[in-house]
């Protein structure tokens, strides 16, 4: 009889373990979860489409990305406006100087913003290729990208651009 009960008590304990730790993970995946979700789909969908955009020197889908609100807050370079990023983008895209942009495998996460859109954090390198030169590591920083989606259309309105290690190689 009285091993029966301490199997009964050792039964409703681990029941309400498991129902306890399951509220738990729940709640928390409500709240926000950098583990893959429609909405970390939908970021990383973008980020890849953007930086496409970027490494071929795309200036016009790279536009369609960047909020004409963009603010863009770099460690090294300062801040900068929408205005004078595009014109960044047109001069580093005429350069015999090549960049590339790849994400840090695993460093990203995604958060929702309600009723805003999402903040996208991660850790990035750059590559560059001078004329004649072979493509070489040249930096790499962690990011924060706010993204604002208006009637279904994604763009970024802010980019804080930060802990940047320069010349790697």
């Amino acid at each position: 009889m009285k091993d029966l009960r301490t199997f009964r008590c050792f039964c409703l304990l681990l029941l309400l373990t498991i129902s306890c730790s399951t509220s738990k993970k729940n709640s928390r995946e409500n709240i926000a979860s950098p583990l893959p979700s429609e909405l970390y789909n939908t970021i990383a969908s973008l980020d890849r489409a953007m930086f496409d955009a970027f490494n071929n020197r795309d200036f016009i889908v790279l536009q369609s990305f960047l909020s004409e609100e963009l603010e863009f807050y770099h460690d090294l370079g300062g801040i900068t406006n929408y205005s004078q990023n595009i014109e960044a983008f047109k001069k580093a895209f005429t350069s015999d100087r090549k960049l590339r942009r790849a994400l840090v495998a695993g460093s990203m996460e995604v958060y929702p913003i309600k009723d805003f859109g999402a903040v996208q954090t991660g850790v990035h390198r750059f590559y560059v290729t001078e004329k004649g030169q072979q493509e070489k590591l040249s930096s790499e920083a962690k990011f924060v990208n706010l993204w604002q989606s208006r009637n279904g259309v994604w763009k970024i309105t802010r980019i804080i651009s930060y802990g940047h290690r320069e010349n790697l190689e």
